[in-house]
């Protein structure tokens, strides 16, 4: 049995025992143990989850989820274990009134809807000890031939407003060779649409360096505050000794008076990263994709 399944077994154990008891007061709050229903689509509001900084929450879900695509603000919100069914967190400390973060993460079936995303806050009487989610019922449709799920279409995009009246715009990213890391970046793309941004780049880890799987991708700069990117690796993410994989990094375009230069990096649990410096936004293009 891996760890994954491990770690989701012995919260689903922990939290069974929690939920066979009364709710207990602490503090001045009571602890619930609630079922949410995940938004079915994205004008829905987000399902509110209450955290404090003194009790961790666990959220399990009905299918297994790609615990690397979780995405959160880590200054104010701590993911304390990640697992194959489940994921405990907790507040840095209690949030202030109006205080709102959102939480998100992707299932591994490819199942509507894709990802599950929470809001978290705090509330002034209650926390959430457990968390189960639900996922909305699917709406009824005829029956299909279809086996497989459909294949994007081109103007998928567009109905999804990923593409606007400007398209795509497409900027080279200089080769990247680290040798102290063990890495060599190369056929690098900056894609530009409708308020996102894509780096797409080939990394070849050398073969007198162990495997790599990365986990998280932040673009810097010099003056301002990072970036937290949604990463995506090609082929289940990791890259054995001497072979090749393709890392996606995906942001929301920020608000630029200028053209700006950040830094890509890439990085694992075991302190690895590959950096890919002066990634440049145009403000030019910036100003075209809104």
């Amino acid at each position: 049995m891996d760890q994954p399944l491990r770690l989701s077994l012995a919260l689903a154990l922990l939290w069974g025992a929690v939920a066979r008891a009364e709710p207990t007061h602490d503090g001045g709050r009571v602890e619930r143990l609630r079922a949410v229903t995940l938004a079915s689509n994205p004008a829905d509001p987000l399902p509110e989850v209450h955290v404090a900084g003194d009790k961790p929450t666990v959220l399990v879900f009905p299918a297994p989820i790609q615990a690397k695509t979780l995405t959160f603000d880590e200054s104010r919100i701590r993911v304390l274990e990640a697992g194959a069914l489940s994921v405990l967190v907790q507040a840095v400390t209690d949030l202030k009134e109006g205080e709102r973060h959102e939480i998100g993460v992707f299932f591994a079936d490819g199942r509507a809807p894709s990802r599950a995303a929470f809001v978290l806050v705090t509330h002034p009487s209650e926390v959430d000890a457990r968390i189960d989610v639900q996922r909305p019922e699917p709406p009824a449709a005829p029956c299909s031939t279809e086996s497989q799920p459909r294949v994007p279409l081109p103007e998928d995009f567009v109905l999804l407003g990923y593409v606007g009246d400007k398209g795509v715009s497409v900027l080279p990213i200089k080769d990247v060779d680290e040798l102290a890391q063990g890495f060599a970046a190369s056929e690098g793309k900056l894609y530009f649409g409708k308020g996102w941004a894509l780096v797409s780049v080939r990394v070849r880890n050398r073969s007198t360096h162990p495997k790599w799987t990365p986990r998280e991708a932040t673009f810097t700069r010099s003056l301002g505050p990072s970036l937290k990117a949604r990463l995506v690796m090609e082929g289940g993410g990791m890259i054995e000794p001497g072979e090749f994989g393709r890392a996606l990094a995906v942001v929301d375009m920020p608000n630029l008076n200028a053209d700006t230069f950040f830094t890509l990096e890439v990085r694992s649990e075991d302190g690895r990263s590959l950096k890919i410096p002066d990634v440049r936004f145009p403000k030019a293009v910036k100003e075209g994709v809104q």
